[in-house]
C-alpha cells in the first residue's frame, strides 16, 4: 500500500484533525507533505462538509449546513522539482471510502441555504443515504436502484501564482458588478434573495492548513475560495476522473502544492443537486511526475487529462431532449443552461411514472453515472442538450414501450430522508 502521506479522522472535529484541513487557494499556504516525482502516495479525504453530515433518516443535517467553510480539503502535496511553467503529472490510481466508513450521501440544499440547479423546483432539503458494497451503490430511500460507481476527486488542483489570484478575484468581482446578462441567466431580473453571481474571498471560517494566525489574516481577504473550477483544474466535478486517469495540472508556484479532496462515489454529469453526488470520505492514490517547462512543450497555461478504462458498461439509455425555451415558455438564444434544465425536469417528470418521488428522481440523475451532451449548439435560436439515463441501474424495466403499453410498474417507491 503506498505510504499515507495526509491523514483525517471522520470521528474528530476540524480543528482536531490530524492534518490541518484547507480550504481556499492561496499560493502561500504551506506544504503538508512532499513528494518525488515518481513516487506513490496515498490522500486521505474528509468529505466535502467536514462531517457535518451523518448517516440517518433525517434531513435536519442537509437544512442546517454551515456552507461558509466547505470545501474540506487535503494538503496542499508539494512536488520536489516542481517550478512554474512545469505541467505536473498525476496518475489516479485507485480511491475509496474508508473500511469502516462505507456509506455516502446526497442531498437537496434548501432555497436559502445554497439552493441548486433546479432549487425552484425542489426548494426544500432532502437527503438520501447510500451503502457503498465495493463498485456497487444501493440506497434505502430510493428503492430498485443500484449501479456500479464511477468514483472520483471532485477536486484536484495546483496553486495559483499572486498574479492569477489576482486575475481571479478581478474578473470574479467584475461579473457580480456586472450582473447577469440576459441570455445566461434563467431569469431577467435580479432579486435581492438570489444567490450572488460569484463568491469572493470570505476571511470568515477560513482555514488554511499550518499557515500561521498572523499570515492567515494577511491573506484572508485575497485567498479565493474552492467553489468554481478555474486554470489550475479545483472543483470541475469530472465524473470521468476515475481510476486510471492521467491529469496534467499547470504548475504556478515552486513545488506545485496540489490539493485534492471532495470525493465522490459516484455523480450524473453536472452534478445537478449540488450536494450532487455520493459524497463521502475516503482515500485516494496518487503518482505524480513532471513535464519539465512543460506549459510551453503541450502549448498549453491550462489543466487537461485522458480518462481511465475502468468504466460501468452500459448499454441501454433513455435519452431525453432539452431545448433553449424554459419551463414558462420564454424562448432564449441558444442557452444550454436552460436545455440542461428542461432535459433534467422531462427526465424527472419521466422516471414519476414508475413510482419514484420527483425528489427521488431529481437525486438519481444527480447521482448514477448519467450521461449530459450538448448535442447541437449551431442551430439557432436552440442548443440541443442530452440527458442519457442508463436503463440498467434500475432493477426494473423503465424502457417507453412499457409505459405505452401500461405494463411498467407503478408502485410507490417511498420517499427520500426529510427534515423532522
Amino acid at each position: 500500500m503506498p505510504e499515507t502521506v495526509f491523514e483525517v479522522d471522520v470521528d474528530s472535529s476540524i480543528e482536531e484533525q490530524p492534518d490541518p484541513i484547507v480550504n481556499r487557494w492561496h499560493p502561500d499556504v504551506p506544504a503538508a507533505a512532499s513528494v518525488e516525482p515518481g513516487e506513490k502516495f496515498r490522500v486521505e479525504c474528509l468529505d466535502w462538509t467536514g462531517n457535518q453530515v451523518v448517516n440517518d433518516d433525517s434531513a435536519n443535517d442537509i437544512r442546517d449546513m454551515d456552507l461558509a467553510p466547505n470545501h474540506h480539503l487535503s494538503g496542499p502535496i508539494r512536488v520536489e522539482g516542481a517550478e512554474p511553467g512545469d505541467m505536473l503529472v498525476v496518475d489516479i490510481l485507485d480511491l475509496g471510502p474508508f473500511p469502516d466508513n462505507e456509506w455516502g450521501f446526497n442531498g437537496i440544499f434548501e432555497l436559502d441555504n445554497g439552493g441548486g440547479f433546479l432549487t425552484d423546483h425542489f426548494p426544500e432539503a432532502r437527503k438520501s443515504i447510500w451503502d457503498l458494497d465495493g463498485v456497487y451503490a444501493s440506497s434505502r430511500h430510493i428503492p430498485d436502484v443500484r449501479f456500479a460507481g464511477l468514483s472520483h476527486p471532485g477536486i484536484v488542483g495546483t496553486a495559483p501564482s499572486h498574479d492569477l489570484l489576482e486575475k481571479w478575484n478581478e474578473r470574479e468581482r467584475a461579473l457580480i458588478e456586472r450582473g447577469p446578462e440576459d441570455e445566461t441567466a434563467i431569469n431577467h431580473e435580479t432579486h435581492d434573495d438570489e444567490p450572488p453571481l460569484a463568491l469572493p474571498p470570505e476571511p470568515e471560517d477560513i482555514l488554511l492548513g499550518d499557515m500561521d494566525d498572523d499570515e492567515v489574516e494577511e491573506v484572508a481577504d485575497e485567498a479565493a475560495r474552492t467553489i468554481p473550477p478555474r486554470e489550475n483544474a479545483g472543483n470541475c466535478d469530472i465524473k470521468n476522473l476515475s481510476r486510471g486517469s492521467r491529469v496534467y495540472l499547470p504548475v504556478f508556484v515552486e513545488g506545485a502544492n496540489m490539493i485534492t479532496g471532495d470525493l465522490h462515489f459516484s455523480q450524473g454529469d453536472g452534478e445537478i443537486t449540488f450536494c450532487g453526488a455520493i459524497e463521502m470520505a475516503g482515500w485516494i492514490d496518487m503518482q505524480v511526475d513532471l513535464v519539465k517547462n512543460g506549459m510551453e512543450k503541450m502549448g498549453t497555461d491550462y489543466a487537461l487529462f485522458t480518462p481511465g478504462n475502468m468504466e460501468p458498461q452500459f448499454s441501454e439509455y433513455v435519452v431525453f431532449e432539452g431545448y433553449s425555451v424554459d419551463e414558462e415558455g420564454t424562448q432564449h438564444y441558444k442557452n444550454a443552461n436552460v436545455g440542461m434544465r428542461r432535459a433534467c425536469l422531462d427526465a424527472i417528470d419521466y422516471m414519476s411514472n414508475f413510482g419514484y418521488t420527483r425528489e427521488q428522481a431529481y437525486q438519481i440523475l444527480s447521482c448514477a453515472p448519467v450521461e449530459s451532451r450538448i448535442a447541437g449548439i449551431v442551430d439557432l435560436p436552440n442548443t440541443c442538450v442530452t440527458v442519457s439515463v442508463p436503463k440498467e441501474v434500475f432493477e426494473f424495466d423503465i424502457d417507453p414501450d412499457g409505459l405505452a403499453e401500461e405494463t411498467a410498474p407503478t408502485d410507490d417507491r417511498g420517499d427520500l430522508a426529510k427534515p423532522s
